[in-house]
């Protein structure tokens, strides 16, 4: 009997609380606090905003938005190059989406307002493709590794006769 409560003891160990982990980076906090007001605030106004290329798009710069946040958060060293991204496009973007809420729910039609949500809706095109270039930016130097790991590789196996020529890409940036 007391070999079988053995097993039962070890395997209500991991149900324990481990030990207490370090407090989490101020830095990385506060960058999950923003991501979650952003994405909040995006789904908030995609909820209440009816059109559907613009609610498409909302939907686009919130994945991205998550997206850079992640890697960002991952990547601590790398929040220099979001600073423009955090302190102007993303609260612009938001101010820029609450307004044509606010236009859209005043329920009429008019050159000013009628105007305005054009000009937003123009506008988030380039907010867009804004968005995911800021994402592929933060990747530029980890593909730059990559490339060059991958010419050493090249150049390792040709040197060593593990390679056929034919069979060695030449492309890549």
């Amino acid at each position: 009997e007391k070999s079988e409560k053995e097993p039962e003891a070890s395997q209500e160990q991991p149900e324990q609380p481990e030990a207490p982990q370090e407090p989490e980076d101020p830095e990385i906090a506060e960058l999950r606090q923003e991501r979650d007001r952003a994405v909040g605030e995006m789904r908030r106004l995609n909820d209440s905003i009816e059109d559907p290329v613009l609610s498409q798009q909302i939907d686009h710069i919130e994945a991205t938005t998550g997206k850079i946040f992640q890697y960002v958060m991952a990547h601590p060293d790398r929040k220099g190059q979001i600073r423009r991204f955090l302190n102007y496009y993303l609260p612009t973007t938001l101010k820029l989406l609450n307004a044509y809420d606010r236009l859209d729910e005043a329920g009429i039609s008019g050159v000013n307002i009628d105007g305005a949500k054009g000009r937003i809706s123009e506008v988030m095109k380039a907010i867009v493709d804004g968005f995911d270039r800021q994402l592929d930016a933060l990747y530029q130097g980890e593909v730059m590794d990559i490339n060059a790991e991958i010419k050493v590789l090249q150049s390792l196996l040709t040197g060593d006769g593990l390679a056929d020529q034919g069979n060695i890409p030449t492309g890549g940036q």
